[in-house]
């Protein structure tokens, strides 16, 4: 039955390493989950043997935690037809008489031979059928009469011209075999519905649950669930009970590939070459195979991978390769230690600052706060919970906050930042919100006076909007403590402004700001409390929240209904343009076409004319007059056209849930964290919404681009905008972090490694101590057991799946953590074999040993030894009576290592027993 159920899913379901969306399955050994399309949850099937044992429902897809037992699930194709051999092999027959084969190049033809379905598969679907498909107005009664609403005949012959115009131009392509059209139009008769027509009652779509017949009006309103049979929201139903962890984001190791450069503590940087199994004394473990200069190998045991870390000082292909054996990267450790504590000393400067000024501890008048989020249409997600909660709680603590909170566009930050506004002006504190653009400016100022309109909180605004005397008197009613909620541009920042009693600054896309402006908000920042909004935080800022110096909240759950915007990137071709953008007006929708040169910015616009005469066209771009562009934009809004030509001005404050489709011209000129705030000003609504990525040839792009648009292509799913920072930060390389010249440390060392460092030096300054590198080092307990402690493959197949698995428990700083990942695991994956038990045992028993100073463990079948660090806990008094007690088991060689005899032959026996001595040794310590 496993089998025959595997066969029917693979024809028709997609297996991922990751169960994530619809249509997709994946497999854990007994285990069996799947995401298929009638359901509104993922389902877990287990199986004893080759039977079904039972059938769960997932509580959770990202900890696949199940809920509740269900009899039966009920499997929809995810095609319209069945894959099978005889279906196949009359393809490839049909195939051939259509084309000439060339199997080296036939991407869909190799595919569908293999049994696998390539995405463009349903355009070749008819061709799976010994007879011809019917079209659509087949299958309606002969007599039917379709009314149509406009000018069916002019749609048909624009719908034929795009058909044959795209023929021709890629009926040329090898790789993407194009059919000549074969279609001919059913003689139905069809009938235009015209507007003066009046017998027939007018249906309207409602979400309301409102069934009632106006009679009067003629008119019945249609819920959509009578539409569609069920509550069509309920598919989108965000689960309360696991939050985001912002730490999964910094420290990734899913992505981690053969050939990226990786740090170990006590070699330097290598390649990652990959996962080996060896067997070594009849004990099969795992390894991280690494290369360094010279080509030389070296195997890493799965359980030290705390002392590797990723490289992220710049370029994969730039990293500087150490040679083993060498005391280079010696030298260099050493060096970057004594660079690092002056580093170290700034940073607990800044600490120090913002304890010693004590900041304002806000009071939360929870009946008040209440009555204000009750006023919010929408339906928190999760994260956006959990970050308010944060803020919130930051705010009522006697301390300035700094608090960054990261978010796709369109997934609440504004929310939050309203909610930390209402309880500053509810305890008659000035919030200032501080925007990068004046178009930003403007939308904010609309949304929060909406949001406070049941409020008497006094809202202005001041940007280039404002003429001379409303600025001046702007300024001096913020100083009077007449303005509650101030929300402008850099016009925040001159020396003239100032506040009457400050308690709160929001600022919206730090890195839109320059030198002067940081400099600026720095000087303020140990006083109030500061609340930080963006989509993709810089590498500075992602380092400071890394450090310790920022706070951070991750909003990454969609909104409900939201939908990812489908990013395509290709070469500049007019008729994609075309065909693009009259695919959208067609369903009602607006473009954004970009065109970030504002001198040839009418040229641009002409030919959008003559290429596209069918839809209305303006311009738009920051050299405008204000009160021209802010009209544009006004007429934009209400869609008196549809599409606009614009700069990047559209970056940041430009909210239209109408505009669908963004054309970026010229895309690789841009950054990854730009383009993918461009992408977010379209797929606002419930829309499915499209990124266009025009380049020119691909020899014309450096290779930096091309990276660039690689990954805001594949990082296409909701809530990426972290993990491009992040990518951000691997390829252009750490930089500064305070400001200071670092002398290529963070280039040399990686900048994980380098944290570690820092991260080591503060908390040697704290207690008094200089920072030493020994430190670090002894802080790490090797243990051998010379039992079998690893992910088998049968168990986990993936290997980036075992990898994290095995960086995450490695790095474990407490029991709790192993507790929490052995359940995960048991979610995952089923019941645990020996191995793993045993690798999560070593883990435990490892713990265990740091916090008692021993730096190594070994212990075989007859015994083994302990070594003590020198600055152990240990009671030597009582290590004496040990001795003395038993010399034939035990005996002292050298001053830390103590030896011992016992025959210990089976593993479980071994980890007890050593766990039980390291038990009596927690027992005796000084």
């Amino acid at each position: 039955m496993r089998n025959g159920l595997l066969l029917i899913v693979q024809a028709v379901y997609r297996h991922l390493d990751r169960l994530m969306k619809y249509s997709k399955y994946i497999t854990w050994g007994t285990l069996f989950d799947l995401f298929y399309i009638s359901s509104q949850t993922s389902h877990r099937v287990n199986f004893y043997d080759n039977k079904i044992d039972d059938i769960q429902r997932l509580f959770n897809v990202d900890t696949h935690r199940t809920s509740e037992a269900v009899s039966v699930i009920n499997l929809l194709s995810y095609y319209e037809f069945l894959i099978n051999k005889k279906a196949i092999g009359l393809l490839r027959i049909r195939w051939r008489d259509l084309f000439t084969v060339h199997h080296e190049i036939e991407y869909i033809y190799k595919k569908i031979s293999k049994d696998t379905l390539p995405s463009e598969v349903g355009y070749y679907q008819w061709r799976f059928f010994k007879q011809g498909l019917l079209m659509i107005l087949g299958f309606f009664p002969q007599k039917n009469v379709i009314m149509n609403h406009g000018n069916l005949k002019k749609r048909i012959e624009n719908f034929w011209w795009n058909v044959e115009t795209r023929y021709e131009n890629y009926c040329f392509n090898p790789i993407r075999r194009l059919i000549k059209k074969e279609i001919k139009l059913s003689q139905q008769k069809v009938h235009c519905f015209d507007k003066s027509i009046q017998e027939l009652p007018t249906l309207t779509m409602s979400t309301s649950k409102c069934n009632s017949v106006n009679t009067l009006r003629n008119c019945a309103p249609i819920d959509e669930n009578d539409q569609f049979g069920k509550n069509v929201s309920s598919h989108f139903q965000q689960d309360k009970s696991y939050p985001i962890n912002s730490n999964i984001f910094i420290h990734n190791w899913d992505m981690l590939i053969p050939g990226q450069p990786v740090v170990h503590l006590e070699h330097g940087v290598g390649r990652y070459i990959g996962l080996r199994t060896l067997e070594v004394g009849g004990i099969k473990s795992e390894y991280l195979m690494l290369s360094y200069a010279n080509d030389a190998k070296l195997y890493v045991p799965v359980s030290s991978l705390h002392l590797i870390s990723r490289y992220d000082g710049g370029a994969d292909e730039n990293a500087p390769l150490h040679k083993l054996g060498s005391d280079t990267w010696s030298r260099t450790r050493q060096k970057a230690v004594e660079k690092v504590r002056d580093v170290a000393v700034e940073l607990l400067d800044i600490y120090a600052q913002r304890t010693a000024k004590a900041g304002y501890a806000f009071k939360h008048d929870r009946e008040q706060y209440q009555l204000f989020c009750e006023t919010f249409p929408f339906k928190t997600t999760p994260d956006q919970a959990q970050a308010i909660d944060a803020v919130l709680n930051d705010m009522c603590k006697p301390l300035a906050m700094d608090r960054l909170l990261c978010g796709d566009v369109g997934f609440g930050k504004t929310e939050v930042a309203m909610r930390a506004a209402f309880l500053a002006v509810n305890n008659h504190k000035q919030v200032a919100v501080l925007v990068p653009t004046t178009l930003l400016a403007q939308q904010h100022y609309d949304n929060f006076r909406d949001r406070f309109a049941n409020w008497p909180v006094r809202i202005k605004m001041l940007s280039r909007f404002c003429s001379v005397k409303e600025q001046s008197q702007v300024l001096q009613e913020a100083s009077e403590g007449k303005i509650d909620i101030l929300i402008g541009t850099h016009k925040l920042l001159i020396k003239d402004m100032k506040f009457y009693d400050l308690g709160l600054l929001i600022i919206d896309e730090e890195h839109r700001f320059g030198v002067r402006h940081k400099e600026r908000i720095k000087a303020i920042r140990a006083d109030i409390d500061i609340l930080t909004l963006t989509a993709t935080p810089i590498p500075r800022t992602l380092k400071m929240v890394m450090s310790g110096m920022r706070d951070l909240s991750i909003i990454a759950t969609p909104p409900v209904c939201r939908l990812a915007v489908k990013t395509f990137v290709c070469e500049y071709n007019s008729l994609i343009v075309r065909e693009v953008i009259l695919r959208e007006i067609s369903r009602g929708g607006q473009v954004y076409y970009l065109y970030n040169d504002v001198s040839n910015i009418e040229k641009a616009a002409r030919r959008l004319v003559e290429l596209v005469p069918e839809a209305c066209i303006a311009i738009g771009h920051g050299q405008m007059r204000e009160r021209t562009l802010e009209r544009v934009i006004n007429d934009f809004y209400h869609q008196r056209f549809n599409v606009l030509v614009c700069t990047t001005i559209i970056e940041t404050g430009i909210d239209i849930p109408t505009v669908n489709t963004i054309i970026i011209e010229r895309a690789d000129q841009f950054g990854l964290a730009q383009l993918h705030q461009l992408r977010g000003r379209v797929g606002r609504s419930d829309h499915q919404a499209y990124a266009w990525l025009l380049t020119p040839h691909r020899k014309a792009i450096n290779s930096d681009a091309q990276k660039r648009l690689e990954a805001i292509a594949s990082l296409g799913d909701l809530g990426a905008g972290f993990t491009l920072a992040a990518q951000d930060l691997d390829s252009r390389g750490a930089g500064k972090l305070l400001g200071e010249e670092q002398s290529g440390q963070i280039e040399t060392l990686g900048f994980s490694f380098y944290m570690q460092l820092l991260k080591n030096a503060v908390e040697a300054l704290k207690v008094g101590r200089e920072p030493s590198l020994q430190d670090l080092i002894s802080n790490q307990t090797e243990l051998e057991l010379h039992i079998p402690a690893l992910l088998p493959e049968d168990f986990i197949p993936d290997v980036n799946t075992r990898l994290s698995l095995y960086k995450r428990i490695a790095n474990a700083e407490n029991t709790e953590v192993l507790r929490d990942l052995k359940v995960e695991m048991i979610n995952f994956f089923g019941l645990l074999p020996d191995a793993v038990r045993n690798l999560l045992d070593s883990a435990m028993l490892r713990l265990l040993a740091r916090s008692l100073g021993i730096c190594k463990i070994e212990v075989s079948d007859k015994g083994g030894f302990f070594e003590f660090t020198p600055k152990n806990n240990i009671d030597p008094t009582w290590l004496i009576s040990l001795l003395q007690k038993d010399p034939k088991q035990w005996k002292l060689n050298g001053p830390t290592r103590l030896c011992f005899t016992k025959d210990l032959p089976e593993c479980k026996l071994r980890i007890e027993w050593v766990q039980d001595f390291m038990t009596q040794l927690s027992k005796n310590c000084s």
